[in-house]
């Protein structure tokens, strides 16, 4: 992300393009912006290897709020937009931040969070309404405040616009969702070059995905998550183009990518499934013949989604399994996939052992926990227990817990986080198998499947779900899907009862929230093991 040279070459061509607005921000704009901001945080005494946080949306000010840490070797934190007051506080605590930049509609919420966490010195504010905030010195509290508020476009635009004269490169910190318990902060060590220069890790990942020069890049999905900040980052440093969606509706994608003719994209499977239940005249509207390349990862994708998705836009999908810790990394294309439907792909980044309970390796086509020799050193910041959890007894090895098998080609098959693993009768019965069976149902919009109590059995099989517009919400409908269930797994595996929801507790990265669904089932137990 340091497109000092693109600046000169191509000065208009646009950076990036805000969808929902059509605000663009050239490259001789966005080199200035990404200036200003690291004179500022330098001014403020923040010196490589500090930390700085970001909360907001994605807006016209993110991807430079994030590029000028890059420029002025800092670590930023891109939390989730969603957070509550107690989250943020924790993260920004957690994560030793020293400034947070945020927006005016997150502004309530961060000022609750910063009344927790006295490291903080300045907060800036992107989109704030005219006399909203005191325009008085950065590194003086407002009266009542313990820390400085100021407008964002304010705070910058007295900093000079060419780079600051020591450079370095740095990087995010980001932090787990939290699914399982506290978030987890990511933290690897920076590389002690210029900002401008080319990791293994770049160089891999550019060219894994086919990234070109002149590159138009569709970002459907939150910037604060890890692999659309790492696509839109590659992009720029490619001098391409990135149109950033401020959220994803998915007639709406389909549009922007005939308007602005994009080549590459990355989506999470759920956002395939809602295009696919676009009426068949809305899908063929749109000229999506600019296309070449299309990543999804998040999450494993039910096979008949794959399917369809290819089968409407040609062999040109890309699917990867790779974590923020970068344990490792697997890939295939479309072919590779439709030879191995299911499949995440084979290994190409770190060296993966499948292993059972007792850390011997699994046969192929038995599942065990992935764990991987990783190739870049990793912990979780001011979290040593949970660090050391992740390791195997020797410390070779490390894994974020995920379940899955090799096939005898070597290709890899996720089944499930183990977290989420219900051991019903002493069986081991992995949900992903049964969430992607219901989610290709006609009638279903999203679903999610846990282990419940059940006193002969530990648990059973339980699934929540949230329907089509205009489905019925009732008995009837929780039937068909059990049958629908039953005519394709095996019993043990089909739920036993279905509820209904209003709206999935999906974070906008794709990932279910599973947690407070499954919680209210447990109620009273002091276990979650029966």
């Amino acid at each position: 992300m340091y497109p000092g040279s693109y600046a000169l070459k191509h000065p208009d061509r646009p950076a990036f393009i805000m969808a929902h607005t059509g605000e663009t921000v050239t490259y001789r704009e966005y080199e200035a912006r990404c200036n200003r901001l690291a004179h500022l945080l330098r001014s403020l005494g923040l010196q490589r290897g500090d930390h700085y946080a970001i909360f907001m949306e994605n807006n016209a000010r993110f991807i430079e709020s994030c590029a000028a840490g890059v420029r002025a070797g800092l670590y930023y934190t891109a939390a989730n937009s969603y957070l509550t007051a107690g989250e943020l506080a924790y993260i920004l605590e957690n994560s030793e931040s020293q400034i947070l930049i945020t927006s005016a509609s997150r502004l309530a919420v961060a000022r609750q969070a910063l009344a927790e966490v006295p490291r903080i010195r300045l907060c800036l504010v992107v989109d704030a309404p005219a006399g909203l905030l005191n325009n008085g010195p950065l590194d003086q509290p407002d009266a009542g405040e313990s820390i400085a508020v100021r407008d964002f476009v304010q705070a910058t635009q007295g900093f000079a616009d060419t780079p600051i004269p020591d450079e370095s490169m740095g990087g995010p910190m980001l932090y787990s969702s939290g699914t399982t318990g506290r978030p987890k902060g990511v933290f690897k060590p920076l590389p002690d070059i210029a900002p401008g220069e080319i990791t293994p890790g770049i160089r891999f990942s550019d060219g894994l995905w086919g990234f070109r020069d002149d590159m138009v890049y569709l970002s459907p999905a939150p910037l604060y998550h890890s692999a659309p900040n790492s696509s839109v980052s590659l992009t720029i440093r490619r001098g391409g183009t990135v149109i950033v969606m401020e959220k994803f509706d998915p007639e709406r994608y389909l549009a922007l990518v005939e308007q602005h003719r994009v080549t590459h994209s990355q989506l999470v499977p759920t956002m395939f499934s809602r295009m696919l239940k676009l009426p068949p005249e809305t899908r063929s509207r749109y000229d999506l013949s600019s296309l070449e390349v299309i990543i999804h990862a998040a999450a494993p994708c039910p096979v008949p989604v794959k399917e369809q998705m290819i089968a409407w836009w040609g062999p040109i999908i890309r699917e990867y399994y790779g974590a923020t810790e970068g344990l490792g990394f697997a890939a295939c294309n479309s072919q590779e996939w439709l030879a191995h439907k299911g499949t995440v792909g084979k290994v190409v980044w770190g060296t993966l052992h499948v292993l059972d309970e007792a850390m011997q390796p699994c046969p192929p086509g038995v599942s065990g926990t992935l764990w991987f020799e990783p190739p870049t050193e990793f912990e979780y910041f001011n979290d040593t227990a949970r660090t050391q959890e992740s390791r195997s007894p020797d410390g070779r090895l490390a894994t974020v817990g995920d379940v899955g098998y090799l096939n005898e080609a070597g290709y890899l098959f996720l089944t499930d986080r183990a977290t989420f693993m219900i051991i019903s009768g002493g069986v081991n019965i992995y949900p992903q198998e049964c969430e992607n069976l219901l989610i290709t149902h006609p009638r279903v919009a999203d679903a999610a499947v846990f282990g419940i109590p059940n006193e002969d059995l530990g648990e059973e099989v339980k699934a929540v779900v949230q329907v089509m517009p205009g489905v019925a919400q009732d008995d009837a409908v929780a039937e068909e899907l059990m049958a629908f269930c039953r005519s394709h797994l095996a019993t043990l595996k089909c739920p036993r009862s279905i509820d209904f929801i209003d709206e999935m507790p999906r974070l906008p990265t794709g990932k279910l929230y599973k947690k407070p669904l499954r919680e209210k089932y447990w109620t009273g137990h002091s276990s979650r093991i029966v």
